[in-house]
Order: structure tokens, then C-alpha cells, then sequence
């Protein structure tokens, strides 16, 4: 991790914790929402329902996200955060300040997206 600094290292770990405990209070109040169940009628039960399917899916990325920043939060432990996990090369400061949960370069996440497609 010679290409970040003990400072920006810091900077970006407190936006992982800061990002983490948001998912964590969302989670805790969307999860009560999905739970909860009013209306009498057809027309209502239906739009309940596709509230709660949303919800769901909310959740479940937000799930999804959290251990990706589970996974951050152990790699700066570790010593290894921001190196790309395809090839090996540093991933600049820029790009993981705009997404800090970055685990490839721009390069292999461009090819990886244009392998998807």
C-alpha cells in the first residue's frame, strides 16, 4: 500500500465505517417496514406487496454491499487494500476516494464489464 498514504488510507477506512454503519441503521428501519403489513383491500395488499418486494431487493443489495465492505475493511487490516485483485496493479487514490470498495483498476474493471456483455 506505498501508493496511499497512512492519512488518505485513514480518510477512505473512516468513509468505509461511516458508509457501513448508514447501510446498517437503513437496514434496521427498511427490514420493519418490509415486516409491516396495512390495508384491507385488493388494491392495497398489492401495492404492499410490491413495497415489500422493493424492500426486499433493497436489502438485498445493501446486504450484498455491506460484505464488500466487510471485505475492504479487513484488506486495509491486512495490508493489501488497493491493489487491483485481477492484475496486481495500485489502484489510485481517485478512484477508490469515489468508490472505495474498488477491488480491480479501471483497466480490468472495464474488461470485466465488457466480458459481461
Amino acid at each position: 500500500m506505498n501508493h496511499l498514504t497512512p492519512q488518505q488510507i485513514e480518510e477512505l477506512k473512516n468513509i468505509l465505517i461511516e458508509w457501513k454503519n448508514r447501510i446498517i441503521e437503513d437496514t434496521k428501519q427498511n427490514t420493519g417496514e418490509a415486516l409491516s403489513f396495512e390495508g384491507a383491500d385488493e388494491m392495497e395488499r398489492a401495492e404492499a406487496e410490491a413495497g415489500r418486494i422493493l424492500t426486499l431487493r433493497t436489502l438485498d443489495r445493501e446486504r450484498k454491499l455491506l460484505k464488500k465492505i466487510e471485505e475492504t475493511l479487513l484488506k486495509i487490516e491486512y495490508g493489501v487494500y488497493g491493489i487491483c485483485e485481477s492484475c496486481g496493479a495500485e489502484i489510485p487514490y481517485e478512484r477508490l476516494k469515489a468508490r472505495p470498495v474498488a477491488s480491480l483498476c479501471i483497466n480490468c474493471k472495464v474488461k470485466q464489464e465488457e466480458d459481461e456483455e
